[in-house]
């Protein structure tokens, strides 16, 4: 079945990311604009939900319906309190602050698993650390939280996602940049450390050397992936991409423009939201999926 996009939101200029749905309303991040935005589909409505978020890019609840989002400006991972201050995450590993963060997963633990692309190739003043990693944040029993680097074969990790029984992590290895374009699954170790790789999907180069990774993806209830990927530069176009388990490519999906993150919601989580590079929040009702929460 073919899709039909719906504009709902924007667009607002610079990059929409992080939709995140929170039982009645989509939140997504306007990174330029410093701000959350809140999307109600009962009214239509689309209201600042937060400002001065300091170029917060993905968004994420946990298990206790506690919104934590990957702030770039501050470098560092960071929880929305529902006072409305903001309770910022240890951004030191080894001594050295992160780079800036770019997406989240959280597990059943509470551990947060994000993606700190912006290493190799930043200005110096940027960055301090001279890797692009998928690192994690581990909850301790006193409530601090304890730093660590879980990959040490990625350039430029982009989206990131858990299986349904999170026994595989999904990592978009997405160097756009002439470099490597994966689709990952790294599969989880007793000891909770990451084993090696497969590759599930390649992105290559088009006639003029371009074509463009995973960004953003959300899983359904049969533990399909939905990522967003490709470009008006170059391959096939702006695309939503429907991965098996396995990487075989079970559906692709044209978008008006380029794709950045979606996620699933409405009370049946059956509507797939998408937010791009140009500022826009679309919807696309009866996809043919359901979007999937751990209980």
């Amino acid at each position: 079945m073919s899709w039909e996009f719906e504009l709902v939101a924007g667009p607002y200029g610079g990059t929409t990311e992080g939709p995140a749905w929170d039982g009645h309303a989509l939140l997504f991040t306007h990174i330029s604009g410093n701000r959350i935005m809140r999307y109600d589909p009962e009214t239509g409505s689309c209201t600042e939900f937060r400002t001065n978020t300091y170029a917060t890019n993905g968004l994420m609840f946990d298990a206790n319906g506690e919104l934590y989002g990957c702030q770039g400006g501050r470098h560092c991972i960071v929880r929305f309190e529902k006072d409305g201050s903001t309770t910022s995450l240890p951004n030191r590993l080894d001594g050295r602050r992160h780079n800036r963060p770019n997406d989240l997963a959280i597990d059943r633990k509470g551990r947060i698993w994000f993606t700190d692309p912006y290493g190799r190739g930043r200005p110096a003043e940027e960055r301090e650390l001279d890797h692009a990693s998928v690192l994690r944040l581990d909850p301790q029993p006193d409530g601090n939280w304890t730093l660590q680097r879980v990959t040490f074969d990625t350039t430029s990790p982009n989206g990131i996602l858990f299986s349904k029984d999170e026994r595989t992590l999904y990592v978009a290895q997405s160097d756009n940049n002439d470099g490597v374009r994966e689709l990952r699954a790294y599969p989880l170790r007793d000891d909770d450390t990451l084993g090696d790789y497969t590759v599930l999907h390649t992105f290559g180069h088009d006639f003029r050397g371009i074509q463009r990774g995973v960004d953003g993806m959300c899983i359904d209830t049969e533990g399909n992936i939905v990522a967003c990927a490709g470009g008006s530069r170059g391959g096939p176009g702006p695309m939503v991409y429907v991965f098996s388990p396995s990487g075989r490519v079970l559906e692709t999906h044209p978008v008006p423009v380029r794709p950045a993150n979606c996620t699933f919601g409405d009370a049946d989580l059956t509507t797939l939201y998408v937010t791009t590079g140009d500022g826009h929040l679309y919807r696309v009702r009866n996809s043919g999926h359901r979007g999937w929460r751990p209980c």
